[in-house]
């Protein structure tokens, strides 16, 4: 096991926000590339999923772990949780290059941190692979219930989107209900799935797209929901359009395209770049800032570290209505985009408790100890 840095990396890094720790996973026996970043231990240790994903370089790898983890410390500190920011890239091919030893070789990684950094289930990777890395360490979530785990955690992401779309609805159309309303959702992950279990539970008018057609026949036959092509999804015209895809899908050519009131979804890092969000205000579309409504998942898993209560998640995903509702005054009240109001609501948070709390350094500052570390102590 080793460690090798990217050329490069060092420039990349101080242009994407200060990060406590970068750490960079190479074990050519079993073929592991990763990355791991600590945004920021503030409120707790850093908690974030690992992403499997084939990129184009290393360059791309290294710059979404930089931006995948610092949105992690916005939503834990948005959440109200005492956790911190962090994520795990592992560049690959999540279709052909899963094997056990790749992620046993990467749980030995997550373990020499000694506990400032948890990992969970991300785009690419299982239930099934965290139990390998659990083989490893202890500071893993979302494994399989059978060990003690939560499982799946994208159902309570789910959930929480449902209800971010919710806040957003009574905030632009000062209703409660989603009844008769139309709900574009952007990929059928297993996010976007639940979602449209939920919104068709909700009685709402369903428009869907993936890249995956067998996944697009099969929702559709289900919940009767119209079907359009991937590149048509954001044009279509609509009461709510909920990104659960891959992020940046807010951007210069989308803006020209949205007919949508409300933009609420669980995709991670859904503006471009900051100016996208103040260029919704001014088209008058409500933006959901993506950490906050997607916060149900790292709910879950926070609920696991305690000692998991299916029910006790699921209450605590509704949490991200409220949690919206004040993103939404602090952006009435200082005539700012609601990404910016999210933004300063974290900030606060953090800045106010990292007065009272060091810097997690590890085991014996965690504020909580899971029955899995009890037991391996």
């Amino acid at each position: 096991m080793s460690s090798t840095g990217f050329k490069g990396s060092f420039e990349l890094i101080s242009q994407h926000g200060e990060h406590e720790q970068v750490v960079f996973c190479h074990n050519k026996d079993v073929g592991l590339k990763a990355i791991i970043a600590i945004h920021n231990t503030t409120l707790g240790p850093a908690l974030g999923g690992t992403r499997m994903w084939n990129y184009k370089t290393e360059e791309d790898a290294l710059i979404d772990v930089l931006r995948l983890s610092k949105g992690m410390t916005y939503k834990a500190a948005t959440a109200g949780l005492n956790l911190g920011g962090g994520k795990a890239v592992i560049i690959g091919d999540s279709k052909t290059q899963k094997t056990e030893g790749l992620f046993r070789a990467f749980g030995r990684f997550v373990n020499s941190l000694n506990g400032r950094y948890i990992t969970a289930e991300d785009v690419g990777t299982t239930v099934r692979e965290m139990e390998y890395v659990f083989a490893e360490t202890p500071w893993v979530t979302g494994i399989p219930k059978a060990i003690g785990g939560s499982g799946d955690p994208s159902p309570y992401t789910a959930h929480g989107v449902l209800m971010g779309i919710k806040a957003s609805v009574k905030e632009k159309l000062g209703t409660d209900s989603l009844k008769g309303l139309r709900i574009a959702v952007q990929g059928l992950g297993n996010v976007g799935f639940h979602l449209v279990e939920y919104l068709a539970k909700e009685q709402c008018q369903l428009i869907i797209s993936d890249i995956d057609q067998d996944k697009v026949k099969r929702v559709a036959d289900i919940y009767k929901a119209q079907v359009v092509a991937p590149d048509q999804i954001a044009a279509m015209e609509c009461d709510v359009f909920a990104p659960c895809a891959l992020g940046a899908v807010v951007n210069d050519q989308s803006l020209t395209k949205f007919k949508t009131q409300i933009i609420c979804g669980g995709a991670n890092n859904q503006l471009a770049e900051a100016r996208h969000g103040d260029a919704l205000r001014e088209l008058g579309i409500l933006y959901a800032p993506d950490y906050v409504a997607n916060a149900g998942g790292l709910m879950n898993v926070f609920v696991e570290l305690e000692g998991y209560s299916p029910d006790r998640a699921l209450d605590k995903t509704t949490q991200v209505y409220d949690n919206l509702m004040r993103v939404f005054t602090i952006a009435k009240r200082d005539q700012i985009g609601t990404h910016t109001a999210a933004d300063r609501m974290a900030e606060e948070r953090i800045q106010t408790l990292g007065k009272v709390k060091q810097s997690h350094m590890g085991l014996s500052h965690r504020p909580f100890a899971t029955l899995r570390e009890i037991k391996n102590r």
